[in-house]
């Protein structure tokens, strides 16, 4: 399944584990206090101010971390 800025962070999170480590370490969490964000990773994105070009970023990198693992 190819990563874009309207996957859902449940269905991220379900197909990259790994998501959560990378979105936390970008300023993006996913969990908070042990409850779920959702929404698309844009939303989620610009939610905590990022812009197109870091969205974009965000795909561009996780599709590699999936291709990796």
């Amino acid at each position: 399944m190819k990563i874009t800025k309207d996957i859902e962070i449940e269905d991220l999170v379900k197909i990259l584990p790994e998501a959560v480590a990378y979105l936390r370490v970008e300023g993006i969490r996913c969990l908070r206090c042990g409850e779920p964000i959702w929404g698309s990773l844009e939303a989620a994105a610009k939610d905590k101010g990022f812009k197109d070009k870091d969205v974009t970023r965000f795909v561009k990198e996780l599709n590699e971390l999936a291709i990796k693992n």
